[in-house]
């Protein structure tokens, strides 16, 4: 099957804005709002719960799209170096590689994952997890 078949489905976010959004969610803004609380009960900062309901309100938002973004990522191709193409004939099984074109060399990678096809034996495909 040439190339050009196997379409690739990308996910939501890309590395750099989900790790940032992830540390956002999971550290600064909690943080923040802790932070903003315990200095208002000291200080008498204003509208401590109002600013500290915005905030958890906010974080809760931005874990709903990271949800979504690790959704569309285990969904989309971009964690497989490409994909594993199983043809059968008479007398023997053909594995065919396909690598997509983004993925970089992989004499250099520690670890790679394919995405089997069996589309063309009539079997579901196989996905290493």
């Amino acid at each position: 099957m040439p190339e050009s078949s196997h379409a690739l489905k990308k996910p939501l976010l890309g590395d750099s804005a989900y790790n940032r959004l992830k540390q956002s969610t999971t550290v600064i803004i909690p943080a923040v709002g802790a932070l903003y609380f315990a200095l208002a009960q000291i200080w008498h900062l204003p509208k401590a719960e109002e600013v500290v309901g915005t905030l958890a309100a906010l974080n809760t938002f931005l874990g709903l799209v990271l949800g979504v973004s690790t959704r569309s990522y285990n969904r989309s191709d971009t964690k497989y170096a490409g994909i594993i193409e199983v043809e059968d004939t008479q007398d023997v099984k053909n594995l065919n590689i396909i690598l997509n074109e983004a993925t970089p060399a992989l004499e250099t990678q520690q670890e790679v994952t394919f995405r089997v096809d069996n589309s063309s034996t009539g079997e579901n495909p196989i996905v290493k997890p």
